[in-house]
């Protein structure tokens, strides 16, 4: 019990730091740069900086086979470190380049680091109640990190300010580092080498044509590239509409940095649970008509423009259903994509997964930076309604798959072995 006690320690801890930009970068940096009167598309641009993640399938071969993941995960975080020790030193109102380049730099270090605690993981956890119990310690500590950056950190920029709001992260990686470099769970080498595709990695090609052969995944990648185009539209703009006319930035990282997200921890923790009950296209094809009906309610909060109490309570009701059903949604997502890889041949499944996983992360990036354009170009009101249209089609796309389609097979919950 101690053994996996520490396991989950030392992934929960790992997944915690690795969340830390993506708070900072989804959460923290709109807000900030929206109070220091940069145009929403400007704001929207710097999802590029995500681009990193969806490069990561080009370089996980390296981490497999070169040195050890001890070392590549106290490379990674230390250069983490190192990183915000840089951006301590920059002022975004008058450095938004450099600011830009370090956020840039995290991620990378960050996607570096998500193959290594992967495989260390992978190594690490045996049996159906281990992965059961790293799942969550890893949904749970990546989510907890966004919270902390995103919505904890943002609470008290005004107070602290952006300086010392780093130096601090800089102490939290510092720490994780040397943390990483004792802890004995990585005293099993075993976990450090996979070499099984050197000879996969040389004809890429080839890989890429038995991944698309394999069942299912075309309408999967389909999925993956677009479940969250309409729901990341209004999770990014939404709270942008709030700071303009109704909330403060601190408000927003309280609400929406704090409160929605552990909403949306909750709904992922409790799509884990469902699963057990209820097949995937059952539970797929009433979440995503839910999440079409949450954002009708939100769209409708757009015509109030005078601040009231209870237009802050609506708000803050809309954005907390909107994530507790976008964390119960992305519960299922990565179930059905282990699904549908399921399906692959052995020697491939590592790399269809993770093919389907950077889409499902390019997917979202893109359209990210698209949509404080839409919303500049058009305006809330309009950009909104394309947003709910996406997410109506998404749900009408999973509706068909449930019943003709992909996640038919699905439809029968699976009896306990």
């Amino acid at each position: 019990m101690k053994i996996m006690n520490d396991k989950l320690v030392f992934l929960g801890l790992l997944y915690f730091v690795q969340g830390i930009p993506y708070g900072l970068q989804s959460s923290l940096l709109p807000v900030y740069l929206r109070g220091a009167g940069h145009s929403l598309t400007r704001i929207g641009f710097t999802k590029i900086l995500y681009f990193p993640w969806v490069l990561k399938v080009l370089w996980a071969p390296l981490v497999d086979r070169v040195g050890t993941k001890r070392r590549w995960l106290v490379a990674t975080v230390s250069g983490l470190a190192l990183t915000c020790l840089a951006s301590a030193a920059l002022a975004p109102e008058a450095h938004i380049w450099g600011v830009a380049a370090t956020l840039l730099a995290m991620n990378s270090l960050a996607s570096v680091q998500d193959i290594a605690v992967d495989g260390a993981a992978v190594g690490l956890l045996k049996g159906r109640g281990e992965l059961g119990l790293g799942n969550t310690a890893q949904v749970v500590g990546y989510k907890a990190g966004s919270v902390f950056a995103g919505g904890g950190l943002l609470a008290v920029i005004d107070v602290a300010g952006w300086s010392w709001m780093f130096m601090l992260l800089t102490f939290v990686y510092a720490g994780v580092a040397l943390f990483v470099w004792g802890a004995p769970v990585l005293d099993d080498e075993t976990v450090n080498r996979r070499g099984g595709q050197a000879a996969d990695s040389m004809w890429p090609w080839r890989v890429w044509r038995r991944m698309l052969a394999v069942p299912g995944t075309p309408w999967t990648v389909l999925y993956v590239l677009t479940y969250k185009l309409g729901e990341q539209g209004a999770v990014t703009m939404f709270p942008l509409f709030l700071l303009d006319h109704h909330m403060t930035a601190r408000e927003l990282g309280f609400w929406n940095g704090v409160i929605a997200m552990g909403f949306s921890i909750c709904g992922s923790s409790l799509g884990g649970l469902l699963l057990a009950q209820f097949s995937i296209g059952a539970l797929m094809r009433r979440v995503f008509v839910l999440r079409t009906i949450s954002m009708v309610f939100q769209s409708s909060l757009l015509t109030i423009l005078e601040p009231s109490p209870l237009m802050k309570g609506m708000a803050v009701l809309s954005m907390s259903i909107q994530h507790f059903l976008g964390g119960l949604i992305t519960t299922l997502t990565f179930t059905t994509m282990m699904h549908c890889t399921q399906r692959a041949e052995e020697s491939i499944q590592s790399t269809h997964y993770s093919f389907l996983a950077t889409l499902e992360v390019l997917g979202k990036l893109l359209f990210s930076a698209l949509a404080g354009g839409v919303v500049d170009w058009f305006g809330f009101q309009v950009a909104f309604l394309f947003f709910l249209t996406l997410s109506a089609g998404t749900a009408l796309h999973v509706w068909t798959a449930t019943f003709t389609g992909a996640l038919r097979e699905h439809q029968l919950k699976e009896q306990p072995k």
